[in-house]
């Protein structure tokens, strides 16, 4: 491999990292567009255990929707917080790669007064879509999870 080349394969694994980052970045601020934009136009492969699999992102987001923007009193209620580290990105050719991504998240659930821990593993396909790095398939699987009530002690600042 030429210089040149190993150059444009770190300029696209870190397209690709970006691309994760903006979409963990998206989830946590509550952002259905940006969240949405992450993924293919169409046809993308998604599985996000207890939430579901998809055929379609526009059927991943429409759910992320429901919850992110869930509010009570003008307040938002699920607080999110995504962790997205040891990323393993591959080029399998000129606009195809694959990646794996170990999660680690923390929710706050302001309606069941609960916090949840949990970590797992992200197996996702990209692809060059408008000359851009999108997922065209994102599979997540839990490892294990905790969930405690928050104490009435507790205090939640948003």
């Amino acid at each position: 491999m030429t210089p040149e080349e190993r150059l444009t394969a770190l300029e696209q694994i870190e397209a690709i990292k970006a691309l994760k980052h903006r979409y963990f970045r998206a989830c946590d601020a509550k952002d259905p567009d940006t969240f949405r934009a992450c993924f293919i136009a169409q046809g993308a492969d998604v599985h996000y255990g207890p939430l579901g699999g998809f055929d379609d992102a526009d059927q991943i987001a429409a759910v992320f929707t429901r919850i992110a923007l869930h509010k009570v009193d003008g307040k938002p209620v699920i607080l999110d917080m995504h962790h997205g580290m040891h990323p393993d990105i591959t080029l399998t050719g000129p606009d195809t790669a694959t990646g794996r991504w170990t999660l680690k998240f923390r929710q706050l659930n302001m309606i069941e007064r609960t916090e949840r821990l949990l970590t797992g593993e992200y197996d996702d396909d990209y692809v060059i879509e408008d000359g851009v790095w999108k997922m065209a398939r994102s599979h997540f699987q839990q490892l294990w999870a905790i969930v405690r009530p928050l104490g009435d002690d507790t205090v939640v600042e948003v």
